[in-house]
């Protein structure tokens, strides 16, 4: 063993806040110095994701606040919920690559006074008279609070060694998504006490949030010089079949899990009116589904390190097709408590299928490292190469998964458009989920499968 593995480097050589030497699958390396830095930087980027999460989904709570003042109707709102979606979406592939352009630290803390931007805006903007294209557009900027989670789950990607990639991914994934249901229950707080006249409390909460999490991580979290930008890199992976199925898997579960977090209060509205005639009784349940989705999402990545991703990946989406099963057998007999019951279930099964899936990712290319090492490549240049092109699968499959939101409110407006109900989009979610448990099963685990074993 080298002394420049055996010697705590990461403590001594730095330029800065950024650290020169870095090795987590050295188990002395980790054991003195790497595990402490890691954790360090990955409760700083949970509370800056957490907060974006929390930005990005604003407006499934304003949405709660505009009545008949503001002239919208269900169609409308679901419009200005997809549309911080679809940026966020678009959002995260750059997002992904400026960690190792600028370095986690130095992005995270200006991705995180970016969305101070979208925060104030709604502050101002919110009041009956302002147009509907107005709402479009501060609607649409909220969208900068989805990039953050790829930012931020490519760097802690660079931080932990494999064997601990599901619990930490999970863990700062599962952070961040908790930024949803805080989100809501703030908006629950603001209608139950202020009332629906007052909008604007909600997004002004924020705004000293916003700048403690900027200062937390420009005073705590590190860059790593081993986090090269590589442009190339998401050529590389695009080319990849990998990259694409693992993409359609994250859209049912991640794609479900914002989708759902951000439509289910105006769904609950629309479908249950004469139950949930107000604002404030339908955010009493909204936190509920993505507050347990968000908690078990680490129990996802620990289970994958366990029994593997796939596996767990192919068992959430069959429970997923029955869950959206029961919900539309609710909505056809009027059933409120099966169709929160079917719902909840979703959440939770979505949170543990992003756990699961996200593990998926660098096991792929760590696959392949082993295979290319047993066939006479250099140990170290395989594991920088899995590395890279699990950190640019992370961006790609991160955006395409969070237009699966966008589908999935798409999927709402149209199906209450044409039929007055979400049977529709009930139907279609069952489709998919089944159309996904085919594809982990053929892809990853038939026997015979050439990524058996994920």
């Amino acid at each position: 063993m080298s002394a420049a593995v055996t010697t705590p480097a990461p403590t001594t050589a730095r330029q800065g806040r950024r650290i020169e030497l870095w090795q987590p699958e050295d188990t002395v390396f980790w054991e003195q110095a790497g595990a402490r830095i890691a954790r360090r930087n990955l409760v700083y980027s949970v509370l800056s994701e957490h907060i974006g999460f929390s930005v990005w989904s604003l407006w499934s709570v304003l949405v709660l606040f505009l009545g008949p003042k503001y002239h919208i109707d269900a169609a409308g709102k679901f419009t200005l919920t997809a549309l911080p979606t679809a940026l966020g979406a678009v959002l995260r592939i750059p997002y992904t690559f400026a960690v190792a352009r600028f370095g986690g630290r130095n992005w995270t803390v200006f991705s995180a006074l970016l969305l101070l931007v979208p925060t104030v805006l709604a502050g101002v903007v919110l009041e009956p008279g302002v147009s509907y294209g107005t709402l479009l557009l501060v609607a649409c900027l909220a969208g900068v609070g989805g990039g953050n989670f790829a930012s931020s789950m490519a760097n802690i990607n660079a931080f932990y060694p494999q064997r601990l990639k599901g619990w930490a991914l999970g863990v700062n994934a599962g952070g961040g998504n908790l930024g949803v249901p805080a989100v809501q229950l703030l908006g629950l707080l603001v209608l139950a006490t202020a009332g629906a006249a007052h909008p604007r409390l909600v997004p002004l909460v924020y705004l000293p949030l916003i700048v403690l999490a900027a200062l937390g991580a420009a005073l705590r979290m590190d860059n790593l010089a081993a986090l090269r930008n590589d442009r190339g890199a998401l050529r590389e992976v695009a080319r990849e079949p990998h990259a694409w199925a693992v993409s359609v898997l994250y859209i049912g579960t991640f794609g479900s899990f914002i989708g759902f977090g951000f439509a289910f209060g105006q769904v609950l509205q629309v479908q249950f009116h004469q139950q949930f005639d107000t604002a404030v009784k339908a955010s009493y349940l909204t936190f509920l589904g993505p507050l347990l989705g968000s908690l078990i999402r680490p129990v996802g990545g620990l289970l994958a390190d366990r029994f593997g991703g796939a596996r767990v990946t192919f068992y959430t989406f069959a429970a997923m097709a029955a869950g959206a099963g029961a919900v539309l057998l609710a909505s056809r007999q009027h059933s409120l408590g099966l169709f929160l019951a079917g719902f909840t279930a979703l959440f939770v099964l979505s949170g543990l299928g992003n756990g699961s899936t996200y593990k998926m990712i660098p096991a792929i290319f760590r696959a392949e490292a082993v295979t290319a090492v047993a066939g006479g490549a250099d140990p170290e240049l395989a594991e920088r190469t899995a590395r890279r092109r699990s950190t640019a699968l992370i961006g790609l499959a991160g955006a395409i998964g969070a237009f699966g939101g966008v589908l999935v409110n798409l999927a709402f407006r149209q199906s209450f458009l044409s039929s007055h109900n979400g049977d529709g989009a009930y139907l279609a979610f069952v489709g998919y989920y089944a159309l996904c448990l085919l594809l982990t099963w053929a892809v990853y685990l038939r026997r015979g499968a050439a990524a058996s074993g994920v």
